[in-house]
């Protein structure tokens, strides 16, 4: 089961949602729900305490509820309550809001939306699109990023067909690829920019981005070519990939006269009002 986390926002407040693509349903913080209903300034507090209610009354919507680990306010993972849509509808039942209403119809349209996504991913593109907009980034970066996310999947889906196991195995291969183009492996190259939680890729300058596409998009063209069967066969496709783009990252180096390796990242060319 995979399980994709995602702040959602519901009148520009942070609700932490989960997708659990096997049972095709997504899940919210219990906790969120509650702060965004009540404006409660002790939302945990107020869920304990309703918690215990609806259990004392032999609920078994509340008995019933998940938990996850999500990241909470300081970065740190932390076990929290989740419910589905299902069940949150029966919660809030319990909770008197006045937006409780528009809070289900939203609910309705992230499961909606959600649905449409998997019928048509460009739906999902999109929303990316429009994410990164409002992040701030440039028209320039973003065609780049979303570029980097199509040349991703199609070399995930060779190393599926390879029989390369998901997880360690794709994690490793990544950082083959990383370290044989930029010198560095994925954790180095967050250390190098100062990155603690967040996506490297999200972090890279628009070179940066286009050597780590044509490392990938090489690895897999490679891939296509020898048929490599499982991780350490390609382990050594996946070098090959990275020195295409470490030779061509050499050639532009030599005539810039300094590194296309930049210790930049997004909070440094992000500014404020432009993520307005």
């Amino acid at each position: 089961m995979t399980k994709k986390q995602a702040l959602q926002l519901f009148e520009e407040r942070k609700v932490r949602t989960v997708w659990d693509d096997q049972e095709e349903k997504w899940y919210f913080a219990i906790v969120d729900v509650v702060a965004v209903l009540t404006d409660s300034e002790n939302p945990q507090t107020y869920w304990r305490v309703l918690k215990n209610r609806l259990k004392k009354e032999g609920n078994e919507t509340v008995t019933n509820c998940n938990a996850f680990k999500l990241r909470a306010a300081d970065g740190k993972m932390r076990l929290t309550d989740v419910a589905d849509t299902e069940q949150l509808f029966r919660i809030i039942q319990s909770i008197p809001s006045p937006k409780a209403e528009p809070f289900k119809q939203w609910m309705a349209q992230v499961a909606s939306h959600r649905i449409d996504q998997m019928q048509d991913p460009e739906l999902s593109i999109d929303q990316a699109i429009v994410d990164y907009k409002r992040l701030g980034y440039s028209d320039a970066w973003i065609n780049q990023r979303i570029k980097s996310i199509e040349v991703r999947k199609e070399l995930t889906d060779e190393w599926k067909r390879t029989g390369v196991q998901e997880g360690l195995e794709y994690a490793s291969l990544t950082d083959i690829i990383t370290r044989e183009w930029s010198g560095f492996t994925t954790k180095q190259y967050k250390h190098f920019k100062g990155l603690k939680k967040e996506n490297l890729r999200d972090n890279m300058t628009n070179l940066e981005i286009a050597f780590n596409i044509l490392a990938e998009a090489s690895a897999t063209e490679l891939s296509k070519q020898r048929d490599p069967r499982g991780f350490h066969q390609q382990a050594q496709v996946a070098k090959d990939g990275g020195s295409v783009a470490k030779a061509a990252r050499n050639q532009l180096e030599s005539q810039l006269g300094h590194s296309v390796i930049s210790p930049a990242k997004a909070s440094d060319y992000l500014l404020p009002e432009e993520s307005k």
